[in-house]
C-alpha cells in the first residue's frame, strides 16, 4: 500500500507506519490501537490517519457534511456515541465513523452495527473493560550479561537491528572470543567458522541464532507480557463475561502470566525461590551459624569445671601449646557438638540439598578453636555454586516461559483488540438503547426521507420526555408552524437520521427510510439580519447549491432573518425553485411559508407543525408535521382564544384578517 495516497500522510508519516508489523491490515482495520504504536503518532491521529485511509478505500471525497451546522450535529451525535464508552481506544476508534455518500462504506459498518445491536450489555464486561487498554511495547530491555559475537561488519549491522537488547562485538579470532568471555558470562559467536572451538568460559556457536531471537533474548517476550499483564488479564475476564470467541487459551494464557513478576522475571518457582533466597541470606545466615557455635561452646566453658595440674600446665607451655590444645584436650565433645549444631543451622535456614549442604559444612572446621572460626574459601565456594544454579535454573525457565509466550504474542494482540472492539460494538449498543433506535432502510426512491416515530436525541432533556415525529420528505418543501413548536428540533432531528444514516448506524425512530444522498447542507438559523457584505456572501452560497443540488440534503431554519420579509420571501421563492429544477431535496423553514408560496413557480409543499390551542397560556402542539397544511401562527391562536372568551366585534374582526 502506497501510504501516501491517503489523505493527510505525509512522507515523516509514512515512514513511521512502515515500521509497524502489519501497517496494511491495520489500516483496512482502522485499528487505532495498531497504528498507534508506530512512532510519533498518537491515538487521535491515528484515527485520523484510519479514517483517511477508509476515505481512500471507499473512493469518499468527505465533503458529505457540506455546512458548518451540519458538521456539528455530527459532533453532538458522534459525542453522545463516545459518552457511552469506556476505554479511551473505543472513543479514538469511532472517530473513524462518519457520514458518507459512499454506499460501500455505508454497507461495511451497517453490517458490523446489526452485530453490535444484538449484542447483550453486561455490566461486568463493562466493569472488566476498565482495565483494558492498547498493548505497550517495552523499548527499555537490555541484557548486560550476554554478547554476540561476530568477524563480518555486514553480520554486526544485521545483528544490531534484530536484537538490539545485546551488545555485539567484532572479533578477528578465537582470541577475541576469549576475551569477551572473560567480561561476559555468556557469548554467542554468529559465524559458523567458529564452530569446534575450545575456549575457556560459555561460549557458543549458533549461526542462526539472529531467526530465533526469544532463544537468545527470552527477557524481549517475558518483558512485553509482563508490561502488559494487567491488560491481558483484563481482557481475559472481557473474553469469559461474554461470548466472545477467545484467540488462545484463556487458562494456559492466565497461567502463564501467573509465573511472570513486574520485572519480567519468573515467578511462583518454589526451586529458583529458594536459590535466590540462599544466595541473599547466606551472609546473615553464616553469622547466625556462627552465633550458634559459639554461644554453645560459651555455655559449654561456663558449665565445665577443668582442673589442669601445674605439670601439664607446664607440659603445654614448654610445647608452644595454647588454649585451643586445652580445648581439643578438655572441650572436644563440646566443640564437636558447636560445630555440628552451627553446621544444621547453615544447611536449615538456607534450605540447601544435599550437595549443597556438603559444602556448607566445610564453613566450620574441625580443629577446636574459641571464638569459632568461619571457612571463608568454603563459605566463597558455596555462594558461587548457589549462584550458579540460581543463574542456570532462572535462564532455562526463562527460555521455556518465553518460548511458550513468543508463541502466544499474536493471539494475545488479538484478544486485547477483540475485547478494544467490543467496547466500540457496546457503545454502539447502548447508544441505541437508550434512544430507542433501530435500523433504517437505505437507498431507493430517490430524495425521500420517511420517519415514523423519531425523537432526538440532541434535545436537553430525557428521550423517553421528547414527543415522537412523524415526517415524510420528498422533494423541496417549506415547514411553517407557531414558535417554539419543534421546527427546528425536527430539522435537527431529519439531520440526526440523515446523518446516522449514512454513517451506517442505527436511528431514534421506531422506523425511517432514508435515500442516499451525496452530500448535507444544514443551514442554522441567522441571529439578526445581515450587513451587505454578510448577505451577499450567503446568497453566493446558495446560488451554487442551486447550480448542483442533485442528490443534495438541504436544510434551512428561518432563512428570511438574513434581510428584510419582504426581500427575503422573494430569495427564498427563487432558491426553492432552483433546487427544485435541480432535483434536490429540501426542507425550509419559515415563518413566511404563505407569501414564498404565493411568489414560488411551482407548486411548493407546505407542511405544517399544528398548535392544537392554547392551555393556560402553553401552546398545544402536534409535533408531527401535518403533510400540505400552512400552519397557524402564534399570535392567531391568542386572537382565536380571545375571540373565543369574550364577544367582541374587534377580536373577530382581528381573526378575520388571518383568513
Amino acid at each position: 500500500m502506497e501510504f501516501e495516497a491517503i489523505p493527510g500522510v505525509g512522507e515523516k508519516t509514512a515512514t513511521a507506519l512502515a515500521e509497524l508489523d502489519d501497517p496494511e491490515r491495520a489500516l483496512e482495520a482502522g485499528d487505532v490501537a495498531a497504528l498507534s504504536a508506530a512512532p510519533g503518532i498518537s491515538q487521535g491521529r491515528a484515527a485520523r490517519i484510519a479514517r483517511g485511509a477508509i476515505r481512500r478505500e471507499h473512493d469518499d471525497n468527505g465533503e458529505f457534511l457540506a455546512t458548518d451546522r451540519a458538521r456539528e450535529v455530527y459532533r453532538e451525535v458522534l459525542g453522545l456515541l463516545q459518552e457511552r464508552t469506556v476505554t479511551e481506544y473505543a472513543e479514538s476508534r469511532l472517530e473513524t465513523l462518519f457520514p458518507t455518500s459512499a454506499r460501500s462504506r455505508v454497507e461495511e459498518v451497517r453490517a458490523f452495527t446489526r452485530e453490535a445491536i444484538a449484542r447483550e450489555v453486561d455490566a461486568d464486561a463493562l466493569a472488566a473493560l476498565k482495565d483494558v487498554e492498547p498493548l505497550d511495547e517495552p523499548n527499555d530491555v537490555r541484557v548486560r550479561d550476554r554478547c554476540l559475537a561476530t568477524t563480518d561488519a555486514e553480520r554486526y549491522r544485521e545483528a544490531t537491528d534484530t536484537i538490539p537488547e545485546l551488545s555485539v562485538e567484532v572479533v578477528e579470532d578465537t582470541r577475541g572470543l576469549a576475551e569477551l568471555a572473560r567480561g561476559y558470562s555468556t557469548v554467542i559467536a554468529l559465524d559458523e567458522a567458529f564452530a569446534g572451538i575450545d575456549v575457556e568460559g560459555d561460549v557458543r556457536v549458533e549461526p542462526n541464532a539472529l531467526g530465533k531471537p526469544s532463544e537468545v533474548v527470552p527477557e524481549r517476550p517475558l518483558a512485553f507480557f509482563a508490561a502488559n499483564r494487567d491488560r491481558l488479564r483484563a481482557a481475559i475476564r472481557v473474553h469469559r463475561r461474554t461470548d466472545l470467541e477467545p484467540s488462545c487459551d484463556l487458562d494456559a494464557l492466565e497461567a502463564a502470566l501467573d509465573r511472570l513478576d513486574a520485572d519480567g522475571a519468573v515467578a511462583g518457582d518454589d526451586e529458583l525461590d529458594r536459590l535466590t533466597v540462599a544466595v541473599d541470606d547466606l551472609d546473615a545466615a553464616v553469622s547466625t551459624a556462627e552465633s550458634v557455635a559459639n554461644d554453645h561452646l560459651r555455655k559449654s566453658i561456663r558449665e565445665q569445671d577443668v582442673t589442669v595440674e601445674g605439670s601439664d600446665l607446664l607440659s603445654l607451655v614448654e610445647q608452644g601449646a595454647g588454649v585451643d590444645s586445652l580445648l581439643s584436650r578438655e572441650l572436644a565433645d563440646e566443640y564437636a557438638a558447636a560445630v555440628t549444631a552451627a553446621r544444621e543451622e547453615l544447611v536449615d535456614s538456607l534450605d540447601l540439598d544435599s550437595g549443597e549442604a556438603e559444602i556448607a559444612r566445610r564453613a566450620f572446621g574441625d580443629d577446636p578453636a574459641f571464638p569459632v572460626e568461619r571457612n571463608e574459601e568454603a563459605i566463597s565456594r558455596l555462594r558461587e555454586e548457589l549462584k550458579t544454579a540460581r543463574d542456570r535454573r532462572a535462564t532455562r525457565l526463562k527460555r521455556e516461559l518465553a518460548s511458550d509466550l513468543a508463541d502466544e504474542r499474536e493471539a494475545a494482540e488479538a484478544l486485547v483488540r477483540a475485547a478494544l472492539e467490543l467496547d466500540v460494538e457496546l457503545a454502539v449498543a447502548r447508544f441505541a438503547d437508550d434512544f430507542g433506535c433501530t435500523m433504517p432502510e437505505f437507498g431507493g426512491d430517490e430524495g425521500r426521507i420517511a420517519i415514523d416515530g423519531g425523537r432526538s436525541p440532541l434535545l436537553d432533556v430525557p428521550i423517553e420526555a421528547v414527543d415522537p415525529v412523524d415526517y415524510e420528505i420528498g422533494g423541496v418543501a417549506l415547514l411553517s408552524g407557531v414558535n417554539s413548536g419543534g421546527k427546528t428540533s425536527t430539522l435537527d432531528l431529519v439531520a440526526t437520521v440523515v446523518i446516522l444514516t449514512h454513517m451506517g448506524l442505527p436511528i431514534p425512530a421506531e422506523t425511517a427510510h432514508v435515500a442516499r444522498f451525496e452530500d448535507l447542507h444544514y443551514h442554522a438559523k441567522t441571529q439578526g439580519t445581515l450587513d451587505a457584505g454578510a448577505f451577499e456572501s450567503t446568497v453566493r452560497e446558495f446560488a451554487g447549491l442551486a447550480e448542483g443540488g442533485d442528490g443534495s440534503l438541504v436544510l434551512v431554519d428561518e432563512l428570511e432573518s438574513i434581510t428584510e420579509p419582504g426581500a427575503s420571501a422573494k430569495i427564498i421563492a427563487g432558491i426553492l425553485e432552483a433546487l427544485h429544477e435541480n432535483g434536490a431535496t429540501a426542507v425550509f423553514v419559515s415563518h413566511l411559508a404563505g407569501e414564498i408560496r404565493e411568489t414560488t413557480a411551482f407548486d411548493v409543499t407546505v407542511d405544517g407543525i399544528e398548535a392544537e390551542g392554547l392551555v393556560d397560556g402553553e401552546l398545544q402542539v402536534n409535533r408531527s408535521p401535518v403533510k400540505d397544511h400552512l400552519a397557524r401562527s402564534t399570535p392567531e391562536l391568542i386572537v382565536e382564544k380571545l375571540a373565543g372568551e369574550r364577544d367582541s366585534e374587534f377580536y373577530g374582526e382581528l381573526l378575520e384578517k388571518f383568513e
